[in-house]
């Protein structure tokens, strides 16, 4: 038995806050007068958060104090939104193909090399934390190394308007959840050798999920992208881009499960153990740089509960 989501979640509720023509003023100036110049917009920006975004706030307090162990004061709230508001930024230049501005270190590249020298086609599982544009820049630089990303259209849509706003040009291999033929599309960018990626920390509407253990609560994680893996029977490989402050970022790739021999039988308890590995992750990364953890919504909610089975 586990429980299912059958609320339109907190954060899907919020309104987006990212103009269009904010974006693209944005935009250009961050490519005609320069990074430096750039940044200087995003104090700005974090403040406004700060002052004006009650909501955002309380849930950017709530997760500090989890993960710092202590009351959170002014400046931290503030550099989460500013950390946020960077990796924003950086996509600009990242979609531009801009990567000599960045210093970018690579952690578990091996685990990647050998996944690709299998051809099986794997998972890269990640969480809403840092940037994922970074990890798509390796894999642009990376001639072998192709991503598409599944997502629900809806969410796909807006990726491509911003996509649209910050380079016209830029394009990005989407393949879209909740439809009939999903999984066999999802099955098909596998055996040719690409990686799927895919956020596992949000839900949507009626999606299944476990309470999992993370920062000293239960956090209700969707079982979807998990029960994806295991019944295609494929590797997945924990994936997150973290920024380190001012051009650094270090990406991470770190195995997670190999579903490749999972019967159905055990399948339920090889997901639960997946995902408990997911939220160790999760935390380990959190509490090493806390700033890049991008859930401005009540993420420790306890969810409308009812029956479901795999």
């Amino acid at each position: 038995m586990q429980s299912i989501n059958e609320t339109t979640p907190d954060w899907a509720h919020r309104p987006e806050r990212s103009n269009m023509v904010m974006l693209r003023v944005m935009t250009w100036i961050s490519l005609r007068l320069g990074r430096r110049a750039g940044r200087v917009i995003l104090h700005g920006i974090a403040l406004y958060f700060l002052l004006f975004a009650p909501a955002s706030r309380r849930a950017s307090q709530d997760y500090l104090a989890r993960v710092l162990s202590r009351p959170p004061q002014w400046i931290d709230v503030y550099r989460h939104f500013f950390s946020f508001a960077s990796t924003i930024h950086d996509r600009v230049y990242l979609l531009n193909q801009r990567f000599d501005l960045f210093d970018i270190t690579v952690h578990g590249e091996e685990t990647m090399l050998n996944a690709m020298v299998e051809g099986r086609g794997v998972f890269l599982i990640g969480a809403h934390m840092g940037s994922f544009e970074v990890i798509r820049a390796l894999g642009r630089s990376h001639t072998r190394l192709k991503v598409a990303m599944a997502m629900y259209e809806d969410n796909a849509r807006k990726i491509n308007q911003m996509l649209s706003a910050v380079n016209p040009n830029a394009r990005q291999d989407v393949i879209n959840l909740g439809h009939v033929d999903s999984m066999l599309k999802v099955n098909q960018y596998l055996d040719a050798g690409t990686f799927v990626g895919m956020l596992a920390d949000r839900t949507i509407n009626g999606d299944a999920t476990l309470p999992m253990a993370l920062l000293g609560a239960h956090a209700n994680i969707p079982t979807g992208p998990f029960r994806m893996a295991a019944i295609l029977r494929r590797p997945v490989v924990f994936m997150t881009g973290l920024y380190v402050g001012d051009n650094r970022y270090e990406i991470h790739f770190e195995p997670l499960a190999d579903f490749s021999t999972t019967q159905k039988h055990s399948r339920q308890a090889d997901i639960r153990q997946a995902m408990t590995r997911y939220t160790e992750l999760l935390e380990k990364h959190c509490r090493r740089l806390p700033y890049n953890w991008f859930n401005f919504f009540n993420f420790w909610a306890p969810a409308t509960t009812g029956g479901g089975k795999d």
